[in-house]
């Protein structure tokens, strides 16, 4: 074989290699999650950002729950018959969103069984996609997120401190708006968090809950433990099943992007 030809064929041969990786790790990941679901009669769903170190001319990028999300979950969730269990394997660092919203509120309508399992963390949206669960398994060392709002980049604890703490004729115009927008998306945040819990807590519960992830007690990117977590009044399993933790190991971190929401594409149907 001339040279220029071999040269050629080494080529074509390490362009097709990332091709080959990428499509025998994925039908990996579906054999394994196909076993998890025949052992747990469930619906795996996964909603895994996993760019946490990635980053841009030394700016972090960070993977967020965004609208792509949203409609490949709730996709899924439409496959599945009522009568199905789903379990949502959930790694996120995302703020709370609408897309967050709107899966939580879609698996909270499920009938079915829903158990959201985090093997290592789940920040603001992925904790309100935990509140939405029948069931949370969590690592011992895992972790969910604050749910406080942030707008224009500050707590909405802040802009209360500030209003208590300075006379109103010291207050900036633009401070009393950007605070009006931090009181309505606090009591909105919160009875979000109502909505999530009534079913599982009694009605103290539910207050203590919502007061407990919104007041400004933790910041967003406060770890809150199982232990703070089972204070507040959630109930948390820390039996996660061997099996994420394999899946877990197939979501390596990437060097470009890639999906953050697999399932089996068919619908799932209940016992007759």
């Amino acid at each position: 074989m001339h040279f220029s030809n071999f040269m050629l064929l080494i080529i074509f041969v390490v362009s097709l290699k990332p091709v080959l990786d990428s499509f025998l790790l994925n039908a990996y990941r579906i054999r394994l999650m196909r076993e998890l679901e025949n052992k747990r009669g469930s619906r795996i769903i996964t909603l895994v950002h996993r760019q946490e170190s990635f980053n841009l001319l030394g700016l972090p990028l960070i993977e967020y729950i965004n609208i792509e999300d949203a409609q490949s979950v709730l996709t899924a969730i439409r496959l599945t018959d009522p009568e199905v269990p789903i379990d949502i394997l959930l790694h996120t660092p995302s703020d709370l969103s609408m897309p967050a919203e709107q899966i939580a509120r879609a698996l909270k309508r499920h009938k079915a069984k829903v158990t959201v399992i985090v093997p290592h963390y789940a920040m603001s949206g992925g904790t309100a996609i935990a509140l939405a669960a029948d069931e949370i398994i969590m690592n011992e060392d895992a972790v969910l997120g604050a749910m406080e709002p942030v707008v224009n980049g500050y707590p909405t604890s802040a802009y209360q401190h500030v209003l208590q703490s300075k006379s109103p004729a010291k207050i900036a115009d633009e401070t009393w708006i950007f605070a009006d927008l931090a009181e309505k998306q606090l009591a909105q945040t919160r009875a979000f968090v109502r909505e999530l819990a009534k079913e599982h807590l009694d009605a103290d519960g539910v207050e203590k809950l919502a007061l407990g992830l919104t007041s400004g007690r933790w910041t967003q990117d406060y770890p809150i433990s199982v232990k703070e977590l089972q204070e507040l009044g959630l109930k948390i399993s820390t039996d996660v099943p061997i099996e994420i933790y394999q899946v877990m190991n197939l979501y390596p971190q990437p060097r470009g992007a890639r999906p953050s929401v697999d399932f089996i594409p068919m619908p799932y149907l209940g016992s007759s």
